[in-house]
């Protein structure tokens, strides 16, 4: 039995995708005297955080906890940058809206901008919500610069993502963890020891007769969890709510001109994305296998994207495992919570469970108190994502297809439903611990799939029609003149690239 109060001071992490090599550089970057081993066994080709380059704005945070700047990415391996999404027919009768990482207008007061413009759709003149995101104009107009530090202007302040090769990602994390003092053991596992008297794994038993132990295992080995299934198979699955259990793959040649937005297009039968990594364009279909066969799918992403896929359909079961951290052994990324690529929160999951594993490291004898707080900020998290991936299904409008029409009929977990309840109101919505995503992006989501409150929030009433109505259109102006004068992704690329070379 360990004693209480000895700390950490091995960790075995096992998976040699993005996640693994992620947690190991986080560990001992941050922990530098744990001594931290790598066991790069492959993960499958359902582990979606390890295979798809497409970040959210938090990568530049993890970037930097762990020590790597955005010109190492840029200068090491090239990059693209990524101001959100573009949601293509996802409702019949309204035009395609802009998920953008940014400011959607200005507070006006002390009262949220979204209040204002509902305000004017319901007297009937006011353009798209997301007119007023300079990040939306820009994304859409294929143009970027990072953001400007002057406070009136539109770009003074807005997120954006990176896109990466998986693979070059994963080999500059590797160098960069075996360059902090990382150890990698080859080998596959060919069994798992539990200490008997506490069911706390012992150590990994390699093919060649090693005995890999250490104080804690990190399972990063995508959905299959290789080492949590040793202590139990309990999964919470999320299929009544995030009804796509097939995932197809596709990639054609980069662009010459990189779009600045992803895309996500609504199908009958599903849904596909596009995005530009530095190497080629990637595409996917997300659907259900029991509303379209697999050889139909094929034929259903080559007719809508002009792709031929790359590779057999990728099962997913989508869900989280509860106590994603048990005794001795804590899950991470797709062995925690694995969802379809939507809203690309895949890595984003892992980098937080990583950074909250680190923050939150306990003793060797894996204090309850401690392991309970990781877990409920885990399931925090995870079920508000879980909560804005079902928004875009619960919200869609396509009733004269079978799969949106039963996925928009779906039961609304208690949270999304409260949500929802609140925002068809009068606009207002809840905040929860430990979101992903911010009121404005609900908000732009939300509005952008044509939910419109019942009334206006008095709130606002404070700020004159006439005097809310004249500062959304100065706003538009601006974005107007600002977004044109800027240079396109590619030359603002070839430029950074130009500058850090002389």
């Amino acid at each position: 039995m360990t004693s209480r109060g000895e700390p950490m001071r091995s960790v075995v992490v096992a998976g040699g995708g993005i996640v693994g090599w992620s947690a190991a550089a986080a560990l001992r970057r941050r922990i530098p005297a744990l001594q931290v081993t790598v066991l790069p066994i492959p993960t499958g080709a359902d582990a979606l955080a390890d295979r798809i380059g497409v970040t959210l704005p938090s990568v530049l945070e993890f970037h930097d906890d762990i020590g790597i700047s955005e010109g190492d990415v840029l200068g090491r391996i090239g990059c693209t940058y990524r101001l959100g999404t573009s949601f293509e027919g996802w409702s019949d009768d309204l035009p395609d809206y802009v998920h953008a990482y940014g400011d959607y207008g200005r507070a006006l007061g002390t009262t949220s901008f979204h209040l204002h413009w509902i305000r004017a759709a319901h007297a009937g003149r006011v353009p798209p919500f997301d007119s007023y995101s300079a990040t939306a104009a820009m994304g859409r107009a294929a143009r970027f610069v990072h953001p400007r530090g002057e406070p009136d202007s539109p770009l003074a302040a807005f997120g954006y993502g990176l896109r990466v090769d998986p693979d070059r990602y994963r080999q500059m994390l590797r160098a960069y963890a075996l360059h902090l003092g990382v150890a990698e053991q080859a080998g596959t596992i060919a069994g798992i020891e539990l200490r008997g008297e506490d069911g706390f794994l012992a150590a990994l038993r390699l093919d060649d007769g090693t005995a890999l132990a250490a104080d804690l295992f990190v399972d990063c080995t995508g959905p299959a969890a290789r080492l949590r299934s040793a202590i139990d198979a309990r999964f919470d699955s999320w299929s009544d709510w995030l009804p796509c259990d097939r995932l197809l793959f596709a990639e054609a040649a980069a662009a010459a001109e990189p779009p600045s937005l992803d895309r996500a297009v609504a199908l009958p039968s599903g849904w596909r994305w596009e995005s530009a990594l530095p190497s080629a364009a990637a595409h996917g279909l997300a659907y259900v296998s029991a509303l379209l066969g697999d050889s139909k799918a094929a034929r259903v992403l080559q007719t809508s994207a002009a792709v031929e896929p790359a590779e057999a359909p990728v099962t997913i079961r989508q869900g989280r495992r509860p106590e994603p951290w048990l005794r001795n052994c804590v899950v991470i990324g797709d062995a925690a919570v694995a969802v379809e690529p939507l809203e690309w929160t895949n890595l984003h999951l892992a980098h937080s469970m990583i950074d909250r594993m680190v923050a939150k490291m306990p003793d060797r004898d894996g204090s309850a108190v401690e392991l309970w707080d990781y877990n409920r900020e885990s399931e925090a998290e995870a079920l508000r994502v879980r909560d804005f991936l079902q928004l875009h299904y619960a919200t869609a409008a396509r009733p004269k297809n079978d799969f949106w029409r039963a996925a928009a009929a779906a039961p609304l977990p208690d949270s999304l439903a409260h949500s929802l309840r609140l925002f068809r109101e009068r606009g207002r919505l809840p905040y929860y611990e430990e979101e992903t995503f911010t009121r404005g992006s609900w908000a732009a989501v939300l509005l952008g799939q044509g939910v419109m409150p019942r009334r206006t929030d008095p709130i606002i009433d404070i700020i004159p029609a006439e005097q809310a109505d004249r500062a959304m259109r100065d706003l538009r102006e601006r974005i107007s003149q600002t977004v044109p004068t800027l240079p396109s992704q590619a030359a603002y690329l070839r430029h950074i690239v130009a500058s850090a070379r002389r």
